[in-house]
């Protein structure tokens, strides 16, 4: 449940929240980031311990299967993913291994996610500790609905609710963090340097963050529509009221002509219209 008492804190003096929502995948051998690098966007195969890097996991049609954070340990990778698919990333990850030193083991029982939030919309941070373990951050802890919007505040997008196995990076607009574009080959790669390369990066759709008119009451859930006059454009992903923008605030996925800040569309859910601008 969402606590107001937790937000302003988050907001003035910081937060951190334990990531119930993210799961964990352990990668160990010798061949570990090689063998990584060979199926994620990002560059993993630089990583020096401790350092952290986001990437996605694709298809060979470039769609995504998941997004994950890689983190580099001395003795082995540590894969923050979503807790729903953890199990199924294992198994599909583990069918890849072939004649590498690597193994791929389902590690969420006994390392937990936590995210550090700094104040004054200050940085993101995840840290992986043991389950049960002090996970290191003097911040207030928040819970995960509070967190919720501060994400959709700050338009960053979640797997399994802005983004799905639809959806290209492009679309998601996380290539500057997600996708190396010097690094070797990797599964989807020629779908991501067709787009970018041959077609300038256009997209049919781009995932856009917006807020509605302060007199607008309704929250739309997701799948909401969103209009342009009468033309349907496009559809709300995440959506929340937030209290220190004093306005309902949302991600969704509009038509490429209207992903300029300042534009002015409708949202749409079952009686209610809502006057939003994208940001």
């Amino acid at each position: 449940m969402f606590s107001l008492d937790g937000y302003r804190a988050l907001r003035t003096d910081g937060g951190v929240v334990r990531r119930t929502d993210r799961g964990v995948l352990t990668i160990t051998g010798a061949d570990r980031a090689a063998w990584l690098q060979g199926l994620v966007t990002n560059d993993v195969a630089s990583l020096a311990p401790g350092e952290t890097r986001y990437a996605a996991y694709l298809t060979p049609q470039g769609r995504m299967i998941t997004d994950l954070n890689v983190i580099s340990r001395a003795d082995r990778l540590l894969l923050d993913v979503p807790a729903p698919l953890a199990a199924s990333l294992r198994e599909r990850l583990d069918g890849l291994i072939f004649a590498e030193d690597a193994q791929v083991l389902d590690s969420s029982a006994t390392l937990e996610v936590w995210s550090s939030i700094g104040p004054n919309d200050g940085a993101i941070i995840d840290v992986i500790v043991e389950a049960g373990q002090p996970h290191g951050v003097s911040y207030p802890e928040i819970n995960l609905d509070t967190f919720e919007v501060v994400r959709i505040e700050r338009g960053i997008p979640r797997f399994l609710a802005d983004m799905d196995t639809e959806t290209i990076p492009l679309e998601a607009g996380i290539e500057d963090r997600a996708i190396s574009f010097t690094k070797g080959c990797y599964v989807g790669q020629e779908v991501i340097v067709r787009v970018t390369h041959r077609g300038g990066g256009r997209v049919a759709k781009k995932l856009v963050r917006w807020k509605a008119d302060p007199s607008a009451a309704v929250v739309p859930l997701a799948g909401a529509r969103i209009f342009s006059e009468a033309r349907d454009i496009g559809r709300v992903t995440s959506a929340a009221f937030s209290q220190g923008r004093e306005a309902v605030v949302g991600l969704g996925y509009v038509h490429r002509d209207f992903v300029d800040p300042g534009t002015e569309v409708t949202v749409v859910w079952n009686d209610s219209r809502s006057k939003v601008t994208i940001e």
